[in-house]
């Protein structure tokens, strides 16, 4: 089976191949520049680079957010085109989720994070099963980091954090949870597409019309629009 992924939902951009259980080709950006314009001839180049044509890809699994509104709704327009032109299965997987992968070898909680502004945070609460899988702890939520570390310190366990967005909250975390916090290597920091595929491979399909991204909170020019004409 051939598994293509996509992640443009933050600044990070990542494509991979997935062919049975062998990543045959992974590109991973960090930068800030316009993922409307880069995300296709990335997979073009990466499709040709592993000798794949579009019509031997049989599902696609695209990160779904939260994250960037911009971001998120331009990978899930580009996997549900090409699912739907291809005819293949659509899997969503949650975008902290496949940053959480990357705490694999941590034997405790796992928070991937991302900035929200205005001192809230995207987050969620995860952990390793002794079988080897990752599952969700505490559903993934927009929350103000401090509410979030307070929750986190009644646990009274270890907890790893792991994001890009580490350094604009490293020094409250460390100032509210002393030793109980740990912190990713900035090698980690960047989720992998070859873990969002392998994510993608035990999730159900989604109904391609119908599935739309999880942003957790509405836009704020769409709260707007909803204040002023209810």
């Amino acid at each position: 089976m051939k598994v293509l992924s996509i992640d443009t939902s933050n600044l990070v951009m990542g494509i991979a191949l997935l062919d049975d259980t062998k990543v045959i080709g992974e590109v991973i950006t960090n930068l800030k520049k316009n993922h409307s314009v880069r995300v296709m001839p990335a997979i073009e180049q990466l499709l040709k680079e592993c000798d794949v044509r579009p019509n031997e890809l049989n599902k696609i699994v695209v990160a779904k957010g939260p994250g960037s509104y911009t971001g998120v709704r331009i990978g899930v327009t580009i996997a549900k085109t090409l699912a739907w032109t291809l005819n293949i299965p659509l899997v969503g997987v949650s975008s902290l989720e496949v940053l959480a992968a990357n705490g694999r070898y941590f034997d405790g909680m796992i928070s991937p994070l991302f900035d929200a502004r205005r001192g809230q945070v995207y987050t969620g609460l995860y952990s390793y099963s002794s079988d080897g899988l990752l599952v969700s702890q505490k559903e993934d939520a927009i929350i103000l980091l401090k509410d979030w570390l307070s929750d986190l310190k009644g646990n009274n366990t270890q907890t790893l954090f792991i994001g890009n967005d580490l350094e604009l909250h490293k020094a409250v975390i460390e100032e509210e949870l002393g030793e109980l916090a740990l912190f990713a290597s900035y090698t980690s920091n960047n989720p992998r597409p070859s873990e969002l595929a392998l994510i993608g491979l035990s999730k159900d399909e989604e109904e391609v019309h119908s599935f739309v991204p999880n942003y957790i909170r509405l836009a704020e020019a769409e709260a707007n629009w909803l204040a002023t004409n209810k």
